[in-house]
Parts: C-alpha cells; structure tokens; sequence
C-alpha cells in the first residue's frame, strides 16, 4: 500500500495500514512538525491545470508481479539497511526552517561559493544512507512531514514556502563554509512514496519551473480515475517535466514498484502514463535491481528515465529506495560535475 489522496479510499483504513508499512523504518517528521501523521486529505485541484479530455487507459501491474521476497533472499532488509556512516559529510544540522541538511564538512563549492542542492522528501535517513555511497560535494537537504501525501502537498501550496527554503539553505551554508554568501548553481527535488505531494506544488510554481534542474520520483507518484482512463489533470506538473527531460532540457527518473493501491491509480500506472505523454512505450524486460528487486519494465528517452520492478509488499516498497544510489552514479553526480568536499 501507499499514500495517496483520493476519496475512493477509506482514509482511516488506509492510515492504519501505512501505520504497519512504515514501522520500523526511519521516516520521522523533521523538528517543529507534528509527530503524528494527519490523516490523508482530499487532493488539491492544481489551478492552473489545464483542461484536457482523459483517454488514456495505463498498463496495470501484471499477475505476474504480485510476489514477495523475504529479506533472507534479498540479502538484505530493505526498510532497515545497514548505516554506512556519512562520508565526506558532516551530521544533520537544522536552522533552514524545514528539514534537515548535510553538507561535507569541507569543500563541496565553487571558488565563487555556488553549490548543488538536492532536497528530498520522505525519508531522509534511508536516502541519506544512499546519498553518500555515491556523492561528495552537492548539499542534501532532507523533509519528512508525516505519511500521508496530503501533509507535504499543504505545506508548499503557498508560492513562497520554496523559495524561502532555498534562501535559508543558502544562508545555512554560506555560514557553515564562513562565506560572505553561497549561491545553488544546480536543484534537484528527489521524493519517495508520499512526498510527491510536495514536488506536485512546487513543480506549479514558476521559481521551481525556472530553477529546478532534476526530478526523481521514487515509487511515489499517484492519481486518480476518469471512468477506466488515468486522470492526468492534477499532475499536469510532472507531465510537462517529463517531456521537458525527455527533449534534453532537463533530467527526471521515475521507479515504480508493481504495488496495487485501493480505488487510485498506482504507481506502475502512472509511470506508463508519464512514457505514453512523451510519445514512448515501455519496454519489457528482465534484469536484477537494487535489495533484491526484479526489473521488469524500462525507458528512456533524451533525460527522461523509467525503471519498474514487481514486488508488491512493504519490502518492495522500500527497496525502491535502493534505486536512488543508482540513479545519484550513473545520472546525477555526472551531470551536475559538484565540487568535490572531503572530511577534513
């Protein structure tokens, strides 16, 4: 199962069963947030959607994906990986006003002080343990805000939450590096599960729209139903990223597990959708992913990327996190060149 917002569900049902995906895994609501998760709220309507007649029905996941694989064939628990420490980096340190954000404790900018910066949203500790196998120098903020999407869509509704953000990230690490001022050269938005929430209001936004360089949508996108068709309406913003990246202008990966949610669409619908707006299809394939994971769909185009996998229970769930340490090699860390940092 996984978040979403849609009144098809019995949203109290759905907040117990999340209750029980999520336990054990470290996905904790950043200082000043609530420590209980909201109940899921209907979605936001974005209101410069622009109107368009659904006709598109998505692939469904397939019989043949619904398995699951212990941890003892994985070799691995994926909600509960191993902590590889920090790297080059230096702790979580607060003082943005939202979330948390690491940094190497050295270097990690330009002589003129820009820097990369990703933020990511939902599940900082499991991406942070990714983020520093692969990168050294870009700055990683991280914002958990409860489990349902519903929480991270409210809190960037308003045009300047984002830009307020980034500001205070620039302050925070302009001090840190003790630099008059820092400046992000690069901006990524990376989510998991629910916190695609936050990406489908900032991507509205035209600071993001200008500024954001790379998209990565872990296991988390959702909509709902125009009869059997996908309603591609309240996620407009995505659609237009993809085909944005998909003509080299900007980069943007989506994973999907094969997970199949009550009465919305799920993620491997979406994904389908998002390849069929840029005029591809997915292809059938048969490869070995990340904690265990089987690949069973892919595409690619320009800078648009789309990687599924089967599996449809928690461990699949957050096994998709796995993919983030891939996608940070092979697509981020070239692309964005950051000044190297190091730990002294």
């Amino acid at each position: 199962m996984r978040t979403s917002d849609y009144p098809l569900l019995d949203r109290r049902a759905l907040t117990r069963a999340l209750g029980g995906l999520f336990a054990g895994l470290a996905v904790t609501p950043h200082a000043g947030a609530e420590s209980a998760p909201r109940a899921p709220q209907p979605p936001s309507q974005p209101k410069a959607a622009p109107t368009r007649v659904a006709s598109y029905v998505a692939r469904k996941p397939a019989p043949e994906t619904q398995v699951q694989t212990s941890s003892a064939d994985r070799g691995i628990n994926p909600c509960m990986t191993p902590d590889p420490g920090f790297g080059v980096y230096g702790k979580w340190e607060g003082g943005i006003g939202m979330g948390q954000f690491i940094m190497p404790v050295r270097g990690g900018l330009t002589p003129r002080g820009d820097f990369d910066l990703m933020v990511h949203f939902h599940g900082h500790e499991p991406v942070r343990k990714e983020w520093v196998q692969v990168m050294d120098g870009a700055v990683l903020v991280g914002i958990d805000l409860g489990i349902g999407s519903g929480s991270y869509e409210e809190a960037f509704q308003a045009p300047d939450v984002f830009p307020r953000l980034v500001e205070a990230v620039e302050r925070a690490v302009a001090k840190k590096a003790n630099r008059k001022q820092a400046r992000v050269r690069h901006l990524g938005l990376s989510s998991w599960s629910a916190g695609y929430g936050a990406l489908q209001h900032i991507l509205m936004q035209s600071y993001a729209k200008e500024r954001t360089d790379t998209v990565v949508l872990l296991d988390g996108l959702h909509c709902g139903y125009s009869g059997a068709a996908i309603n591609g309406q309240p996620i407009f913003m995505f659609t237009e990223f993809a085909k944005r990246a998909a003509a080299g202008e900007t980069l943007m990966f989506v994973s999907h597990s094969s997970i199949i949610p009550p009465g919305y669409a799920s993620t491997t619908e979406t994904a389908d959708y998002l390849v069929h707006e840029v005029g591809g299809r997915l292809r059938d394939v048969r490869g070995v992913g990340p904690m265990g994971m089987t690949m069973i769909t892919r595409y690619s185009k320009g800078n648009f990327h789309v990687r599924g996998f089967s599996g449809n229970d928690k461990m699949d769930h957050c096994a998709q996190i796995g993919e983030y340490r891939d996608v940070l090699k092979v697509h981020v860390k070239p692309r964005w060149n950051s000044p190297r940092g190091r730990a002294e």
